[in-house]
């Protein structure tokens, strides 16, 4: 007798099946909820864009605010900061690449890629020590930028690492300008 003639055989191939399909659908049942965890909460989806007054932020200053739970700097830069950000060698950096949201993946960290299209004195940065986490200080550190005191990371006026332990350049999040004194963050 074939295999084909054999009622036995192929209600057994069916209900392999039928239990394979079972368990697939109880497996993804169970493990939905675990993936779905990891999804931002409605509060946090619910700033995902926030729009910034920048027009106190005085020269050589910076406003912190907070986006996604993570500290964004906006620093409007002198003119000095922008010449001394300019003047360095992308090839001497930790960090070649941007790191700008804003830009194609693999853009260089040139001074003009960090900061604010058409507005070079506004840089935006998450404040997020690319090391471990720590939030650096302002005006601080041996590039006049920002200063992680936790592990001795130093940035520059254009928040690119120039010394210490962390592997990249401050994050730049994807922002624009709605206006002169208006930045709109995500």
């Amino acid at each position: 007798m074939s295999h084909a003639e054999d009622p036995q055989g192929t209600r057994r191939d069916f209900l392999y099946f039928a239990t394979a399909g079972a368990g697939a659908v109880v497996a993804g049942a169970a493990v939905w909820p675990l993936v779905n965890q990891m999804n931002p909460s409605a509060d946090v989806q619910a700033l995902s864009s926030i729009r910034v007054d920048v027009s106190a932020v005085e020269e050589g200053t910076q406003l912190t605010v907070k986006w996604l739970g993570k500290p964004v700097f906006i620093r409007k830069r002198t003119p000095d900061e922008i010449e001394q950000a300019k003047a360095v060698d992308v090839s001497s950096l930790t960090d070649p690449n941007a790191e700008n949201a804003n830009l194609p993946a693999g853009a260089p960290a040139t001074d003009e890629n960090r900061a604010m299209q058409g507005a070079e004195e506004w840089l935006v940065m998450i404040g997020v020590c690319t090391h471990l986490g720590c939030v650096p200080l302002g005006n601080a550190g041996d590039f006049g930028g920002w200063f992680c005191p936790c592990h001795g990371s130093h940035y520059d006026t254009a928040g690119r690492i120039r010394k210490g332990p962390a592997p990249r350049n401050l994050a730049v999040p994807v922002a624009r300008f709605d206006g002169d004194t208006t930045l709109v963050l995500g």
